[in-house]
C-alpha cells in the first residue's frame, strides 16, 4: 500500500508542477479546437456586403441582436434607430478580434474575460430575443444553461492562469 501512495504522489507531483504551463495551454487548445470556428462563423453571417461590411452589418446581423426590435420593424433594419448600429457593429467584431486574440495568446485575460461577457450577453438574446429556453442548473438535463456555464468556466480558467507558454503574452513578457 505505502508503494501505490508513494507512486501515486509521485505521479501527481509532477502533474502539480506541469499544471502552472499545462492548465492554460490546454484551456486555449479546447477553446480552439471547440468555439474558434462557432464564434468566425457566427461573425461571418454578421459582415454586410462588400469592402466595408464589416461597418454595415447586414440586416442578419440586426436579425440576430435585436431579433424582436426586427420584427417590430418588419425587418427592415433601416428603421432601427442609431443605437442599434453601434452595438451590431461592436458584437461583430467582437467575434472576430476576441477568438483571435485567445487564438494567438495575445491580451489573453483580458479577451477571456470579454468572452464571458459576450457568452452571457449572447444568452441573453438568445432567451429573450429568439425564446430559447435557458434550463437550469442540476436538473440532470443538458441545457443552454450547462452550455453557456462550461464556456463560462473555460474562459475563467484561461482568465485566472493567463495564456500559457505558447503565446504573445508570453513572448511580449505580458503573462
Amino acid at each position: 500500500m505505502t508503494a501505490l501512495i508513494s507512486m501515486h504522489n509521485s505521479v501527481l507531483g509532477k502533474l502539480d508542477h506541469a499544471s502552472n504551463w499545462l492548465t492554460p495551454t490546454v484551456a486555449r487548445l479546447t477553446f480552439i479546437a471547440v468555439l474558434l470556428v462557432y464564434y468566425w462563423n457566427s461573425a461571418m453571417t454578421k459582415l454586410g456586403s462588400g469592402f466595408f461590411g464589416f461597418l454595415f452589418p447586414s440586416d442578419g446581423a440586426y436579425v440576430q441582436i435585436f431579433p424582436k426590435a426586427m420584427e417590430a420593424v418588419g425587418y427592415d433594419s433601416s428603421q432601427l434607430g442609431f443605437f442599434t448600429w453601434p452595438v451590431a457593429v461592436a458584437g461583430t467584431w467582437a467575434e472576430f478580434i476576441l477568438p483571435a486574440l485567445l487564438l494567438v495568446g495575445l491580451l489573453t485575460r483580458l479577451a477571456a474575460l470579454g468572452m464571458i461577457g459576450f457568452v452571457w450577453v449572447q444568452t441573453f438574446t438568445d432567451v429573450t430575443g429568439h425564446g430559447v429556453k435557458l434550463g437550469g442548473l442540476f436538473d440532470n438535463t443538458i441545457t443552454l444553461m450547462d452550455q453557456r456555464v462550461m464556456w463560462s468556466f473555460l474562459f475563467v480558467v484561461i482568465v485566472i492562469n493567463g495564456a500559457g507558454p505558447l503565446s504573445l503574452d508570453r513572448v511580449l513578457r505580458l503573462k
